[in-house]
């Protein structure tokens, strides 16, 4: 019981995007490796990362809710 009915489990959705995006700018170092500007004496390499935790948390939260729901709606 995959509930596709009789469609692709494997298809391509819109939301994937944006998981390709986070991870293309995480492993984008040269972007942001630098110590300017500093945030509560932290550099900006430090807090930069520390940032895209929670961003790259909440995409994927969106992502798997989004398609969720596509796929319930199936």
């Amino acid at each position: 019981m995959n509930g596709n009915n009789g469609t692709n489990g494997n298809a391509w959705h819109w939301s994937y995007w944006l998981l390709i995006l986070v991870c293309l700018v995480t492993f984008f170092v040269p972007f942001y490796n630098r110590i300017e500007p500093t945030l509560f004496g932290f550099p900006f390499f430090y807090w930069f990362q520390l940032g895209w935790i929670l961003v790259s948390m909440i995409v994927t939260a969106f992502a798997y809710y989004i398609t969720e729901q596509h796929e319930k709606s199936r």
